[in-house]
């Protein structure tokens, strides 16, 4: 018998958009493909990790992306914010427009394959944070490959939690992190308990990317299917780790010894790219005695359906309240 890898055989098919979902999550789905059926995303493609001329390109691109994209919604956003600088760190500190409590701090790490989304991108989503939850929010824009690669950008993670124990109490603060954000959220958990910092009152992972080796099983099954992230992150990867072992659990937290981190809020959809990293995480996190909840959405695509769908609200209110519930807890614990 030979060593080839046997599979299911699947033939060439159409994936229709479902009728279970908003009509407004449906227009957002039908809007991200070609008459074709093709993503349009995968009509772009990723440098090899080695090209450094071809990303410094493509991030220029992105960032210009990204850029416009903020300026769509800025309006939208009320908080102010500041930017400041903690070692090699920056961190974008957002300041509800509103009374709050200054005791509360929600640490936000942005997404973008570990290789995009700093700027005005994260200062944006600084603010965002600030205005769903009331608190401060600490952006971290940490640094990035091909410049910073592994391990800069948990480097900044770490510096800027340690900040934020500095002026605020653990049961204080929820750190939450999108896609690379994920992976950085649950990296920074292992880091800091390794080096003996506290553990904070929560952990927000959306659809993290929590295992860079990409062997779960949705990297095939959702291949293409998923609008936003068609395809392998792995050239994006390889970069970002720059020769380190891509298990290693600073670098694949799904790896990782996860007893004593905090509870834990996932967020996925059938139809993410990231569905096994997810799954995967919250399975490793129960077994590891965690507190943990996994919230699975409908053909939801990875990052959500970014359309101001009823999905999308609804998943923002399950996040705000999970993270209100952390904090209250806290609030009866010191009253006890």
């Amino acid at each position: 018998m030979d060593d080839q890898k046997h599979g299911v055989a699947v033939q060439a098919r159409q994936v229709p958009f479902p009728t279970s979902i908003s009509k407004e999550a449906l227009a957002v789905l039908e809007r991200m493909v070609r008459e074709d059926g093709v993503p349009l995303n995968a009509l772009h493609s990723m440098p090899s990790p080695d090209d450094r001329d071809g990303w410094m390109k493509i991030k220029a691109a992105v960032d210009m992306q990204y850029s416009a994209a903020v300026a769509r919604f800025a309006g939208s956003l009320h908080s102010s914010a500041d930017t400041i600088k903690v070692g090699e760190a920056t961190i974008h500190v957002a300041t509800p427009h509103k009374t709050f409590d200054p005791t509360r701090a929600y640490l936000d790490l942005h997404g973008g394959a570990l290789v995009f989304g700093g700027g005005e991108a994260c200062l944006a989503g600084s603010r965002m944070q600030a205005d769903q939850h009331g608190v401060l929010c600490y952006g971290v824009d940490y640094r990035m490959p091909p410049e910073h690669p592994y391990p800069a950008a948990l480097d900044d993670c770490v510096a800027a939690y340690r900040y934020i124990l500095g002026r605020h109490a653990p049961d204080d603060i929820v750190v939450g992190g999108r896609s690379a954000g994920g992976n950085l959220a649950a990296a920074l958990m292992l880091r800091a308990r390794d080096e003996g910092l506290p553990m904070p009152s929560g952990l927000v992972l959306l659809s993290p990317q929590a295992d860079l080796t990409e062997s779960g099983d949705s990297f095939e099954t959702n291949r293409m299917v998923d609008v936003v992230l068609p395809g392998s992150l792995m050239s994006s990867n390889l970069l970002y780790a720059n020769g380190a072992d891509l298990k290693h659990p600073y670098v694949s937290p799904l790896f990782g010894d996860l007893k004593g981190l905090p509870a834990t809020f996932l967020q996925t959809g059938t139809r993410d790219l990231f569905l096994s990293n997810t799954v995967r995480m919250h399975r490793a996190l129960i077994a590891a005695g965690v507190k943990a909840e996994l919230h699975v959405f409908e053909a939801m695509p990875h990052g959500g359906f970014m359309g101001g769908t009823p999905e999308d609200r609804e998943l923002q209110e399950a996040v705000s309240r999970f993270v209100q519930d952390r904090w209250a807890r806290t609030i009866v614990h010191a009253g006890e």
